[in-house]
């Protein structure tokens, strides 16, 4: 059987003062992720950004950052690795999956990252304090159910016994004691926002205006979409979804097996963290995947690839 390479590309969570490290092991990435950054309009210095903690779980940081670094890796594995036969991206990193697919320049995709981030941010006007929170142990059904009955929609669907709910931060609490009182686990997640449910209604038109402003072309390979985990080959259809997505729930789970659907055999993850390695070895064990988080430098993740992809 020939193999088919899948690239997963984190969303937010894996943010940290190393989350540069692997890109900066080739100087051209590292330079220009550097330049990306400085062209999305941050406020800070980077540097300052990656030292507080509190900083780089903003949301206004935290996006930009996590797609500089994604595609800055990507970018350090350089032009010698096999093609990849689909892209995957997971909340944010689906804007990443596109600058990986070629359908959006890197600079242009971190800069709407922060546009983006922007745009959530203003959402929180109706609502200032927001909150997702993880629950996990009971059937998502039962979980969607009750988080419902708290003010919380499902936000992210993980797994057959997990998922991601985002509402207001003050009935939180009331939340997690209510599922961990039915035999299930809750945990606050850090963020502020309460990405891809209704709050975040109103930011879904002007995240589409300025989608439609972008060069954004067609992907050179298909894009796994998060809101139908159907593969996305056609610009506008992508700047839909990517849009979407900002209010509606991802369904992680269903585009893991979109990747089982497409053949997929080796998935690699681009960092950083690991969270979707892990997801993802776990409801389907017969891919073999990793995370560039897993090796000390770019040749590395090259060996790897070279002995599982034809």
């Amino acid at each position: 059987m020939h193999s088919r390479l899948a690239l997963l590309c984190p969303g937010q969570g894996a943010q940290g003062p190393a989350m540069f490290d692997f890109a900066r092991l080739d100087p051209a990435a590292g330079a220009a992720l550097y330049a990306w950054l400085a062209g999305a309009g941050l406020d800070l210095p980077v540097e300052a950004i990656l030292a507080d903690e509190g900083l780089l779980f903003a949301n206004r940081y935290a996006q930009p950052l996590m797609v500089a670094a994604t595609l800055a890796n990507w970018m350090a594995l350089g032009p010698d690795l096999p093609a990849p036969n689909i892209v995957a991206g997971y909340s944010i990193g689906e804007l990443s999956a596109y600058g990986v697919a070629g359908a959006l320049r890197p600079e242009d995709a971190v800069t709407l990252a922060a546009q983006r981030a922007r745009l959530m941010d203003g959402c929180l006007a109706a609502t200032p304090r927001q909150a997702l929170i993880a629950l996990s142990g009971l059937p998502i059904r039962v979980a969607a159910e009750m988080a419902r009955a708290f003010g919380f929609a499902v936000a992210i669907e993980t797994g057959e016994d997990s998922l991601i709910a985002g509402g207001e931060h003050d009935t939180h609490t009331a939340l997690a004691q209510a599922i961990e009182a039915a035999g299930g686990r809750a945990s606050l997640l850090p963020v502020t926002v309460a990405s891809h449910t209704p709050f975040m209604a109103k930011a879904v038109g002007p995240f589409a205006a300025l989608l439609r402003q972008q060069p954004l072309g067609e992907p050179a390979v298909p894009v796994v979409s998060g809101i139908t985990a159907e593969p996305i080959g056609v610009a506008e259809r992508a700047v839909e979804h990517l849009s979407r997505q900002l209010a509606e729930p991802i369904r992680w789970k269903d585009g893991m097996d979109a990747l089982v659907e497409a053949g997929v055999t080796v998935a690699l993850e681009l960092g950083p963290g690991a969270a979707l390695t892990r997801m993802l070895s776990a409801r389907h064990p017969q891919i073999a995947c990793r995370s560039i988080a897993d090796f000390r430098s770019p040749a590395g993740v090259r060996a790897w690839l070279s002995r599982h992809v034809e």
